[in-house]
């Protein structure tokens, strides 16, 4: 299946330099427009200038975690419905719970693939193009 995300914001927050940038290479190579975040204060600081389609978050981040992050996002009511994909290296039940409570809409478990990454964006691209 030939993936064309053109036009698709995807925003990346990750205080881990590796992860951002290959996110960021791999959703590039597909069309999409990358947006990349250290935290959750820099995320909330580019957000409404972005307009992300998608949303991508580490849970394990200083200073305003993923957990936090998300419920902020979830509770803006002009990003309420914009897919956010939790990223941790943590699989336990309790952290996906978690993930959950907060509003996110999927939990994706890093090291991530290629293809994990993009049928993850596949689920939300007819959502993100309403």
């Amino acid at each position: 299946m030939d993936d064309n995300f053109e036009n698709l914001k995807i925003m990346v927050i990750d205080d881990s330099k590796t992860i951002r940038r290959t996110a960021e290479t791999l959703l590039k190579k597909v069309g999409c427009d990358v947006i990349t975040a250290i935290d959750g204060f820099d995320a909330l600081a580019k957000i409404a200038d972005s307009q992300p389609n998608i949303i991508f978050v580490d849970i394990m981040m200083p200073r305003l975690d993923g957990y936090q992050t998300c419920a902020l996002i979830k509770n803006n009511s002009a990003f309420k419905k914009t897919p956010v994909i939790m990223l941790s290296s943590k699989d336990g039940l309790f952290d996906k719970a978690k993930g959950r409570i907060v509003g996110s809409d999927q939990y994706l478990t890093k090291p991530f693939s290629k293809d994990e990454l993009l049928n993850t964006i596949r689920q939300y691209v007819p959502q993100a193009e309403q």
